[in-house]
This record gives C-alpha cells, sequence and structure tokens, in this order.
C-alpha cells in the first residue's frame, strides 16, 4: 500500500512536471494554475506512507532508506507547491520545473532496489525521539538546499543579469532557512542521538564526517554571501557543491564505506 502510494505520489509529480514543461513554451499554458496544487498532493500522499508505515511498525518511520527518502521527497514537493502559490517573491519556471525533477529522480531511487521497502521496526539503537528529530530536521534543511542547488545551476547557465540576481536571491534565502535546520538535525540533534546510542558525541564515523563536511561547504558560502564576497558565480559554485555533498553523504556513503550509519 505505502509503496503503491508512493508511485502515485510521483505520477502526479509526473503530470505536474509535464504541466510545467508545457507551461514553459506557452504563455497562460492550459491547467498551469494546477501544477502547484498537484505538487502539495503529491507530498500528501508521501506523508500519508508515512503515517501508514508507521502505524504498522508501531513507530515512527524514518529510519530506513526507503523512508527517509520519501520524507524527504515529500518536504521537496511541498516546497514546490509552496513555491508555486506564493505571491511575495518573484516566480521562475525553470526552478519550479527543475525542483520537480528532484522531486521526481528521489521517488524513483526509493522505488529502485537501492532502498529495501520492506516495514521493518527499528532495532534499539534506532528507537529514540533524538533520532527522528535528527533525520527530520536534516531532510527538512536539505529539501532547502536542494532549490537552492537549482537556484545556483541556473545563476550558472543564465546570462541575463537580472535572473542571475534573481536566482542568486532565492539561492541565498534558502540555505538560510535550510542551515539551520540541518545544523540542528544532522549536528546538534545527531551527536546528542550518537551519545544515547553509541555512547560518544562523535566518533568520525563516514556519514558524520561527509555531513561535516557538507556543513563547512554551507557555512563558506553564508560567509562569502555575508561578507558580500564573490557574489555571483563563485558562491553559486560553492551552492551546487554543498548539496552535491549532502547527496553523496545521503546515498554514496551508505553503500561506499561501512560505517555506524548502515544498517
Amino acid at each position: 500500500m505505502t509503496e503503491a502510494l508512493s508511485v502515485l505520489a510521483g505520477g502526479l509529480l509526473a503530470v505536474s512536471f509535464v504541466i510545467q514543461s508545457i507551461n514553459c513554451f506557452r504563455q497562460n499554458a492550459p491547467y498551469s494554475k494546477l501544477s502547484p496544487w498537484l505538487a502539495l498532493g503529491s507530498a500528501l500522499l508521501l506523508l500519508v506512507s508515512i503515517v501508514l508505515r508507521s502505524i504498522e511498525i508501531s513507530y515512527i518511520a524514518l529510519t530506513g532508506t526507503f523512508e527517509a527518502l520519501i520524507f524527504f521527497a515529500a518536504i521537496i514537493a511541498a516546497l514546490v507547491g509552496a513555491y508555486g502559490l506564493q505571491t511575495r517573491l518573484p516566480k521562475s519556471k525553470d526552478i519550479g520545473l527543475a525542483v520537480t525533477l528532484v522531486a521526481i529522480v528521489i521517488v524513483v531511487v526509493a522505488n529502485t532496489s537501492l532502498s529495501a521497502k520492506q516495514a521493518l521496526a527499528p532495532i534499539p539503537a534506532l528507537r529514540s525521539s533524538w533520532l527522528v528529530l535528527h533525520v527530520s530536521l536534516a531532510f527538512i534543511g536539505e529539501a532547502f538546499f536542494a532549490i537552492s542547488f537549482v537556484a545556483a545551476i541556473l545563476t550558472l547557465l543564465t546570462k541575463d543579469a537580472k535572473k542571475q540576481l534573481a536566482h542568486e536571491e532565492l539561492t541565498y534565502r534558502c540555505i538560510a532557512i535550510g542551515y539551520p535546520f540541518f545544523t540542528v538535525g544532522a549536528l546538534i540533534f545527531g551527536s546528542i542521538w550518537a551519545q544515547t546510542a553509541w555512547g560518544r558525541w562523535w566518533g568520525w564515523d563516514p556519514k558524520e564526517t561527509w555531513a561535516l563536511v557538507t556543513w563547512i561547504i554551507y557555512t563558506v558560502y553564508l560567509h562569502l554571501r555575508l561578507m558580500g564576497k564573490k557574489v555571483g558565480r563563485k558562491t553559486a559554485i560553492v551552492a551546487a557543491a554543498g548539496f552535491l555533498l549532502a547527496m553523496f553523504t545521503l546515498l554514496a556513503v551508505n553503500y561506499l564505506m561501512d560505517g555506524l550509519h548502515s544498517y
């Protein structure tokens, strides 16, 4: 049931992507106003699947790769919908389209053999409210980083100065919001959970190390941005690198390196 919901949610995102694609080439394309609502509907379905899995295992289902990716995609889809409906910031069709594609890719990866889909009760070390806070807040931060990544890439690709400025501003806003979520979730609550589960705050586990590297990259970005230095292409490269490192930490570390975060 939960897998079917995730596939249906991916279908809604795909329809939203098609509508946005048409809207990029046609002014006032048919059903263009429906796209943000499809993204929000997809986010709701993904969150419902998390709730159903949680009921099935009698614990909050955020400890497996499938659940983590589904939650991650849900937050990104929700942000896409909110971005499409908001009226305060200038909206870019390209950003909405590309971020929707990111969410689709995550849902597809979640439904491949890379992630175990069987709903299993977590081992004792994972039964901690600190872990739930650690995972959920880190992914909320990374969802904002996903938008900043797309905006940063578009900053690098566009030659229009006005669009570059708008994309760079969105990059900064998303990192400024995502950074505290990631800091508290990935590092602070992660360290508290590590102390509870393993008896130490920090152990240079591969995932811990790469999460720290990711945090340092975003710290460098904010330093450069707030100091008003090298704003533009160079800061966009740093922002894009930060998200790629975050995805390396999320996926590649689990499969390429042995550590305490591999279950």
